[in-house]
């Protein structure tokens, strides 16, 4: 009893519930002084029943809305009145808030929501930090180190590694800080022993094998680069670090997946039949061949006639199929040996595949390539250790309408994947362009900033757990603030993104220092200096010539 009273002097009361009061929110009076802010954690004590006894829980709410109120300083009163009402001392003002009920931590640290509501009468406390350390935070094994609270930047919040079975969306607009955060999920779930594989189109990852200050790190041997011999680069090798080609052997693919990247549909029949035709011949001479060679046979086609037979039938269609084979042909993505996915595919390993410089059709085809290969061996169960596959620009890859190469192994992986130990982090700055059966399988988001209205709405459908107050607070986030609900997190929460350890790639430039370059480049290459460097030179070969 002494321990619970001791506790209660520590607590620094706020309020009184007042009104109705629910199990889910309530309302509470306070002194104007006392009034917390909003998002403030708040703390009330209730009953409930655990294990068929009656306990007394801590419920942690937060604080929603508050309002102040004045009888006296009604709106209708002319403006002199209000202001002699005021001088004279009549004015009366009273606050109150509504909080929303986050929930109660189980002994076994499991959150539980009331069944019962809590009491009008009751006090509300301001939520100590060490309850909140306990209601944000998971244990070591299992913590994912993510920030801080924004409203108590004194309380380190964490997610839990177990809401990757559910997938995550991590969505937010341009310049919010979700490529940031994406980096520390990625080095987080490294550290954790993860197999992570990054779909990188703009280069913003390749140096999570580099810190902050861009030497190696104790991870650095565990992190590589893949890079398509089409790809321009975007970094050096030497500012990168590791890198290894990914390449894809033209001959290892099927007839099934020369159509797939070539748009030669399944109601394309007689084009199909010539392609394979010209397929067939080209094994036939060569072990390794290229889509010029497949390209050669289909021109040669009219030879087929004196062959006879169902030749004679394919020759048009092969004739048809020129033009989608060219379109393979200037991909040029492909080479004469093919990467292994095992390759990618080792525990405690991140494996960043450098898309930047490729145009879409040939990025679209990669990510289809690794996608497939990945899940052809989950599906084969070969995967020994779970793996975390980050699709940066997910929008690109999985869109709302048309279709993409990668569309579909990316839908089967966000259906199917997690029973084989596969799950998916999505990243867009457009959640409306992103196929919505896609969205809809994240159980767990990280929102940073959005103003834009379908994107809020898309958002909206996509998450049970995201409420309407949350939804309209979106616009007012800053840079590397976020909400997350999910399963990764045991109640929905605002966070301030922590500092990266990594560094960072593909952040925006600094165009005052590039403007003052510019105008310094430009002050240097003028006529006037031209003139002027001239003169000094002429001096100078007549002074040597004295």
């Amino acid at each position: 009893m002494g321990g619970a009273i001791d506790v209660l002097n520590t607590l620094r009361e706020v309020g009184v519930i007042v009104g109705e009061a629910s199990s889910n929110e309530f309302l509470f009076s306070s002194k104007p002084s006392d009034m917390p802010s909003r998002w403030e954690y708040l703390l009330v004590y209730s009953e409930e029943e655990q294990d068929g006894v009656v306990k007394q829980v801590e419920v942690v709410a937060q604080v929603e809305k508050v309002i102040s109120v004045s009888q006296a300083l009604s709106k209708e009163l002319d403006f002199e009145i209000i202001k002699k009402l005021i001088e004279s001392g009549l004015a009366d003002s009273k606050v109150w808030g509504q909080a929303r009920v986050l929930g109660y931590l189980t002994e076994r640290g499991e959150l539980q929501l009331p069944k019962k509501a809590v009491m009008p009468g009751k006090p509300v406390y301001v939520a100590p930090t060490e309850l909140l350390e306990r209601f944000y935070n998971y244990s070591q094994d299992e913590a994912i180190s993510i920030g801080s609270l924004i409203t108590r930047s004194e309380v380190p919040v964490a997610l839990s590694v177990k809401g990757f079975r559910r997938h995550l969306a991590v969505l937010a607009q341009t310049g919010s800080g979700k490529t940031y955060l994406a980096g520390i999920l990625a080095d987080e779930l490294l550290a954790k022993g993860g197999t992570v594989i990054m779909l990188d189109p703009h280069a913003d990852y390749v140096f999570l094998g580099r810190a902050a200050d861009g030497r190696r790190h104790e991870l650095s041997d565990r992190v590589t680069v893949f890079r398509n011999p089409a790809s321009t680069g975007r970094y050096s090798e030497g500012e990168v670090g590791r890198v290894e080609p990914y390449e894809v052997c033209f001959s290892d693919l099927d007839i099934d997946e020369i159509c797939l990247i070539a748009n030669i549909g399944k109601s394309m029949q007689r084009i199909r039949e010539g392609l394979e035709q010209a397929f067939e011949l080209v094994k036939e001479k060569k072990d390794v061949f290229q889509p010029e060679d497949l390209l050669e046979e289909l021109e040669a086609a009219d030879e087929w006639k004196k062959r006879g037979g169902d030749f004679k039938l394919k020759v048009l269609g092969a004739k048809a199929a020129k033009k989608y084979i060219k379109q393979l042909v200037k991909m040029g993505v492909f080479t004469s040996a093919s990467t292994s996915i095992d390759a990618m595919l080792k525990p405690q390993h991140l494996s960043v595949v450098d898309l930047s410089g490729l145009n879409d059709e040939v990025a679209d085809y990669i990510a289809y390539s690794i996608l497939t290969d990945i899940y052809e061996k989950a599906a084969s169960n070969e995967l020994e250790f779970p793996v975390f596959i980050f699709v940066e620009e997910a929008h690109r890859f999985i869109p709302y309408e048309g279709r993409t190469d990668s569309s579909s192994i990316i839908k089967k992986i966000a259906a199917e994947g997690r029973k084989f130990g596969v799950f998916l982090v999505v990243i867009t700055q457009r959640p409306s362009k992103i196929h919505p059966d896609t969205l809809s399988q994240c159980n767990s988001q990280i929102i940073l900033r959005i103003t834009n209205p379908d994107d809020q709405m898309a958002i909206a459908k996509s998450s049970e757990r995201l409420g309407q107050t949350l939804l309209e607070d979106l616009p007012g986030l800053n840079t590397g603030e976020a909400v997350i609900v999910g399963e990764m997190t045991r109640a929905p929460v605002m966070v301030k993104i922590k500092a990266r350890r990594t560094k960072e790639g593909g952040s925006d430039i600094d165009i005052v220092a590039k403007l003052k370059a510019a105008v310094e480049r430009a002050r240097q290459e003028s006529p006037e200096n031209e003139s002027s460097r001239l003169r000094s030179e002429l001096q100078g070969f007549m002074t040597d010539s004295e």
